[in-house]
């Protein structure tokens, strides 16, 4: 019996080793995923809802990629002057705005939509399948004024969606 106590004890301390970073990787995992980070502040509040009902304007008027490419990008200041510069309404955020064209420097907006470096998340599929921008991002242009994530991001949450429109659910479709 003692001949078999000492490789047991060895054993059961290599297994306690070996689960504690796991444990704490799948902790960390979960935790720390997107949908638990806060919303960052922006450097300028931009209004959604007012853009798309007063200015009328569709996602893609100022997200141009998000039917070709994999990433929505964002509009370039030159767009958004186009407009600007004869609608001025004096607020502080238009006034930020101009500061930044005029200046030359790029307004560093902070990403919203969280999602972990070894997932690869291509729009355009997304865009082209048929999926309206309001399924992931919330309803921008009559609910929800400033960006915001609305949607649980993590693995489950989108090979549900994959399974329920019968998209790929193979490793490599996101992960590579």
């Amino acid at each position: 019996m003692r001949r078999f106590m000492r490789p047991l004890i060895v054993g059961l301390v290599l297994l306690i080793l070996l689960a504690l970073p796991v444990t704490a990787v799948l902790a960390r995992s979960y935790f720390l995923s997107p949908t638990w980070q806060p919303a960052a502040e922006q450097p300028i509040a931009f209004p959604h809802t007012r853009h798309a009902q007063v200015a009328q304007l569709d996602c893609e008027y100022c997200h141009r990629g998000v039917a070709e490419d994999g990433y929505a990008g964002m509009p370039a200041l030159e767009l958004c002057m186009d407009c600007h510069q004869s609608i001025q309404t004096g607020s502080a955020e238009i006034d930020t705005l101009i500061d930044y064209f005029e200046n030359g420097d790029p307004v560093n907006w902070e990403r919203v939509h969280q999602m972990p470096d070894h997932v690869h998340f291509v729009h355009s599929s997304h865009v082209n399948y048929g999926f309206d921008c309001a399924e992931c991002h919330g309803d921008m242009e009559s609910e929800i004024d400033y960006a915001e994530q609305v949607r649980d991001l993590r693995m489950g949450d989108c090979i549900d969606c994959h399974k329920e429109y019968g998209a790929p659910t193979d490793c490599s479709v996101c992960h590579y």
